[in-house]
């Protein structure tokens, strides 16, 4: 018996969300993966919006993108973030279970799919170090490194700084959201020159307004970047 079937017989593999036993390593069970929305079809280019129709290879935008327009070329989500997708990242952001990184990269890994990767570097959404400190990892950054590792694409975990510590934007509305984070995050002086005139990939846990992801794309164009592009876990929507 080898060591790796011992292990298993003594660890088996469990759901990562409810626990239940499933064949390999970081996998859903049947009723997790049912409840588990991932985004597919017809979306729109800029925030990932799951949109009516079927995909026709065309670049679709939403209403909301179309009337204001996102600084970032592209953006990209795996699932939506309600049912078990909202508690995997919940269990993810606020549980410790750091483990949900290794599959949700592969999940934004195969969303990004269409999206041009030559040259491009990725860099996460900062934590405030006073956040970073009481939370103890920065759950963007996690993604970041795990996506690097199986995309084969650079990561720089500091490319981005958040100078002042913001509230909780659970509870605001789109406004307060984008004035509570304008001036908030900027380029790492020592870390300019990796993104001078190249694509960036900017990584977050959840698009929701998308306030934090356009601070961190217009400190990436102010510093002087190539196009960015954004990819998060989840997408949150509204119901229709």
């Amino acid at each position: 018996m080898s060591f790796q079937t011992a292990v298993s017989l003594i660890y088996p593999p469990r759901c990562l969300g409810c626990g239940d036993k499933v064949e390999s390593d970081f996998g859903l069970c049947g009723t997790c993966w049912r409840d588990t929305q991932f985004i597919g079809g017809a979306i729109c280019d800029s925030c990932s919006a799951p949109l009516p129709g079927q995909d026709t290879g065309e670049t679709l935008k939403c209403d909301t993108c179309m009337k204001t327009p996102r600084p970032w070329v592209s953006g990209r989500s795996a699932l939506l973030y309600k049912g078990n997708g909202r508690r995997l990242v919940l269990a993810f952001k606020h549980g410790d279970r750091q483990e949900i990184a290794t599959p949700a990269a592969k999940w934004m890994a195969q969303a990004m799919a269409d999206i041009p990767k030559d040259n491009m570097i990725i860099a996460p959404v900062p934590l405030h170090w006073t956040r970073m400190v009481k939370r103890r990892y920065n759950q963007s950054a996690l993604l970041a490194q795990a996506l690097a590792k199986q995309t084969g694409l650079p990561v720089c975990p500091d490319l981005l700084l958040r100078k002042k510590r913001t509230q909780p934007m659970e509870n605001m509305n789109k406004e307060v959201r984008f004035s509570s984070v304008k001036g908030a995050i900027s380029v790492h002086p020592r870390r300019r020159h990796r993104l001078v005139a190249r694509p960036v990939l900017i990584i977050d846990d959840v698009l929701t307004s998308g306030a934090t992801l356009a601070a961190s794309t217009d400190a990436c164009i102010a510093a002087g970047s190539g196009p960015v592009y954004v990819l998060t876990l989840a997408r949150a929507v509204k119901d229709a």
